[in-house]
């Protein structure tokens, strides 16, 4: 099993992430080199047959067990870490962003109705999901400061008109559930929206550096959606507060998610520097060689020891607002740092798409900026320490 847990007990988590990993390994990574795997991600049609393929396995959503329970966040790191052995893994396996952290919002602030209308579909990866949050820069929108929010609700009668633009649109192409967060009077709020709709454009897709989310990252256009007041998500005014209690959580199952890909990536580049031979002998037994391996081990060992810590904090009922900073920061970079490092050991097979190992590079780099870049979030840390250190008694 991957990075082992040191404990004797056996947990429900560890039971099924055996079964992922197994899965992912040898069913779902064959995958990785099928020609629908296009720029943008995997196109529907395949989606829909990897999908089909975890159903047969009863791993369809694995997270979330059949009495509607999550598992704890301290075993959802297990199964996520498995499935992101290959960057297919959490799409056939439906613990993909955004959909995982939709899926977690709506358990968490929606209504019975809205739960049976919007999120039983996505937990059965017969739909997938966007969350409409960030916005083009040059509109002056929200985008690591939520609080430049542009896009604005408006109560007309009975309804809601909702109109803006947003950018970055993860899996907005071929979404059927928008959860979209709009300027309301005195704050914001988080409306739902069935997809497609035609007050909801697609101006275009954007072209990234990273290929896994299915459908790509989008801009969108908002011209007169109405919305009645049975799809507003939570409380008006609330939007906010809903979007800490989604954004901790799935900063840390991208954290599980790309960690599993590194474990990967390093399992190939250290099976390269064993076999290949160079100046009379194993690359692995050159230092340079062999040193960023070792450093890689113990990035990796690291970055689960931050997960688990995460995990614990949101565990016991705490937000977990500046943790999972924390763990975002310590976690994007270190594997940023693994997946390079696998690229320089291997050579030129490191930058080809030979191996997966190119493609987990590219993934993790957007990944230090996805989900609040490195730098805001040490910011919005340093501002901590400030309160902090300011409430102490100085005397």
């Amino acid at each position: 099993m991957i990075l082992k847990s040191d404990s004797p007990q056996t947990t429900a988590g560890e039971d099924i992430a055996r079964q992922v990993e197994h899965f992912v390994r040898e069913v779902i990574a064959p995958f990785e080199s099928d020609a629908r795997c296009e720029a943008h991600g995997p196109s529907e049609i395949l989606v829909q047959e990897i999908r089909g393929l975890a159903r047969e396995s009863s791993l369809m959503t694995p997270h979330i067990l059949p009495d509607g329970t999550h598992l704890s966040h301290r075993d959802t790191a297990k199964v996520l870490i498995a499935a992101g052995l290959s960057p297919l893994g959490p799409i056939a396996l439906n613990v993909m962003a955004p959909d995982e952290g939709n899926m977690f919002l709506l358990g968490q602030v929606g209504t019975a109705e809205q739960q049976e209308r919007y999120l039983k579909p996505i937990i059965r990866g017969e739909a997938r999901s966007a969350f409409f949050m960030t916005e083009p820069a040059e509109l002056g929108g929200a985008g690591s400061d939520p609080s430049m929010l542009m896009t604005t609700a408006v109560k007309e009668g009975a309804e809601w008109v909702i109109n803006g633009a947003k950018a970055f649109i993860t899996g907005a192409e071929g979404a059927e559930v928008a959860i979209i967060m709009a300027k309301t009077d005195n704050s914001a709020t988080m409306f739902l929206s069935s997809m497609p709709n035609p007050a909801i454009k697609i101006d275009r897709i954007l072209d990234t550096i990273d290929s896994s989310m299915p459908g790509g990252h989008a801009i969108i256009s908002i011209d007169g959606l109405r919305v009645d007041e049975d799809n507003i998500l939570g409380e008006v005014d609330e939007g906010f507060r809903y979007a800490q209690i989604r954004l901790a959580p799935a900063r840390l199952t991208h954290c599980m998610r790309w960690l599993g890909g590194c474990i990967r990536a390093q399992e190939i580049a250290v099976a390269y520097a064993c076999k290949r031979q160079a100046f009379g002998k194993r690359l692995i037994d050159h230092e340079g060689v062999g040193f960023m391996l070792a450093e890689n081990e113990i990035a990796l060992q690291r970055s689960k020891l931050m997960i688990e810590w995460c995990a614990d904090v949101l565990d016991s009922g705490s937000l977990g607002t500046a943790e999972s900073s924390m763990t975002k920061v310590a976690v994007s970079e270190d594997l940023f740092r693994i997946a390079d490092r696998c690229v320089q050991v291997m050579g030129g097979l490191g930058v080809s798409g030979d191996t997966i190992v190119e493609q987990i590079f590219r993934e993790v780099r957007a990944f230090r900026i996805y989900d609040g870049p490195t730098e805001v979030h040490k910011w919005s840390l340093a501002k901590r320490i400030k309160r902090n250190f300011a409430g102490q008694d100085q005397s």
